[in-house]
């Protein structure tokens, strides 16, 4: 299979780690493809009421993604049930397909490192080839932490790859020349503070992918 996207394909965007109304806002109206709310121990951790309530400020043709890290099944099918995300983001393991086949759509994470094709050829055997993948660096995401993008790129000649770590306006053009992505992801890159977006930079991310790209 080769699903190398290129120079002039649309890249996708995630605006990763909203906490407010206002930074979904800022999302929406730079563009951006997909808003993520995060679960996981973070400084830009939600619970289901606030997460509730900034999905009210997203329209439909946004995508919502609920975002975890190594979680127990039961608690991502009770915010599953609750905010209907389309896609639940998270490293998966057999136990927690079991449990999660046929009700929610996965977007995987692999991480950067030695153990990197062994998690992508397992995702691709449980999910199908042609589920999108999301690669980030090794240890826990949200530290604005690159993967090697010469790893991201030879992987992304095979799999619909989302690049997430190390982000920002000022490289993300670079990023998406250098590796090819299906979609890039971005939180702390365009923030003012964690957890805060700060619009003329999600803006300016935004325009940044969505301009020409010099090879």
């Amino acid at each position: 299979m080769n699903t190398r996207h290129h120079a002039n394909a649309r890249v996708r965007v995630k605006i990763c780690g909203v906490t407010d109304v206002a930074g979904a806002q800022a999302a929406v109206a730079a563009g951006a493809d997909a808003v993520g709310f995060v679960f996981a121990r973070s400084p830009r951790r939600v619970d289901i009421e606030r997460a509730s309530t900034i999905n009210e400020a997203i329209p439909p043709f946004v995508a919502r993604v609920a975002v975890f890290r190594y979680p127990d099944p039961a608690e991502v099918l009770d915010i599953a049930g609750a905010l209907r995300p389309d896609l639940v983001q998270t490293e998966v393991d057999p136990a927690l397909l079991e449990r999660l086949a046929g009700r929610v759509r996965l977007l995987p994470v692999v991480h950067d490192g030695p153990g990197l094709e062994q998690e992508v050829a397992y995702v691709l055997d449980a999910l199908g080839d042609h589920t999108p993948i999301l690669v980030e660096a090794a240890g826990p995401g949200g530290r604005g932490i690159a993967p090697d993008w010469e790893h991201a790129a030879a992987l992304a000649q095979r799999v619909r790859l989302v690049l997430a770590g190390g982000l920002r306006p000022d490289t993300v053009a670079a990023a998406i020349a250098r590796v090819k992505p299906y979609a890039v992801d971005v939180s702390s890159g365009v923030e003012s503070a964690p957890g805060v977006k700060d619009p003329d930079l999600v803006a300016e991310f935004v325009k940044a992918v969505r301009g020409p790209i010099v090879l």
